[in-house]
């Protein structure tokens, strides 16, 4: 298997490569800005393990660069995993459209320039796979994360379209959806010293899995941890239920790291 994993030099991008490593035996191309903590992932994934590609996924030139090293040093790609994003807090009216552009830029622009770019190789490698890594807030939104929400809703909705136009390609299109993860930037302390909320916390290998369960002839979609689709249910079935628990606080639902994962 060759593998691309996106935002793969910490958390839940460097437990997926280290993951379809251990099994699948996969190749893994890591993609990050952070080309030092890509070298030392390199390392623990093992001599001739990875390809390094050291890249700002928002960068005019990046979908390129990196399809073009893809078909040249492997031939083909059996697995996408789009996994980069980041999270900016704060309201509309004080942080207004440029906080909705940059996260639109990241979290849905540079998703979709790099699967462009990789898409001719994907079907040429069939059957393989594209993972979309979007978040719960994906499904329900909450104030201060509303330009969050847009980016991931945005992801969604086109993943469950490419799903439908490429499965007669053989590529399999699935999505993650992520709740709190808890990460070296955000170790989540208080929610999982709670013993009410300590379930609400999932870790990077834990979404690793759902995105090997939702990789190459996998699950449509996988909430992490899994009892998060109950929300995403009653959003449908009582918005106005959801809309004031959310602005009470009662439904914990926020952006799966709150850190910026092109790193």
């Amino acid at each position: 298997m060759i593998a691309l994993v996106t935002g793969a030099s910490s958390g839940i991008g460097e437990a997926t490569a280290l993951r379809l490593r251990r099994q699948f035996g996969a190749h893994v191309i890591v993609v990050a800005r952070r080309e030092d903590r890509l070298q030392e992932l390199a390392t623990r994934l093992g001599s001739g393990a990875a390809t390094v590609i050291a890249a700002d996924l928002t960068d005019d030139d990046a979908p390129a660069r990196i399809a073009r090293r893809v078909a040249d040093e492997h031939g083909r790609l059996d697995l996408l995993v789009n996994n980069a994003g980041a999270a900016w807090r704060g309201t509309f009216a004080d942080t207004g459209w440029e906080n909705v552009r940059r996260h639109m830029e990241l979290n849905f622009d540079a998703q979709v320039r790099l699967t462009e770019a990789l898409l001719p190789v994907l079907r040429a490698s069939a059957p393989s796979a594209i993972v979309n890594v979007a978040s719960t807030a994906a499904r329900v939104s909450r104030g201060n994360s509303g330009a969050y929400s847009a980016s991931k809703f945005a992801l969604a909705g086109w993943t469950d379209a490419l799903h439908l136009e490429e499965a007669a390609h053989g590529v399999h299109v699935g999505l993650v959806l992520p709740g709190y993860v808890a990460t070296e930037g955000f170790p989540q302390r208080e929610l999982v010293a709670g013993r009410l909320t300590r379930w609400l916390v999932a870790k990077p290998d834990t979404v690793a899995q759902a995105i090997v369960d939702a990789g190459p002839g996998g699950r449509a979609e996988r909430y992490v941890p899994r009892p998060y689709w109950l929300a995403a249910v009653a959003r449908i079935a009582l918005p106005g239920l959801v809309r004031r628990a959310t602005s009470s606080g009662r439904i914990a639902l926020a952006p799966r790291t709150g850190a910026d994962d092109r790193d």
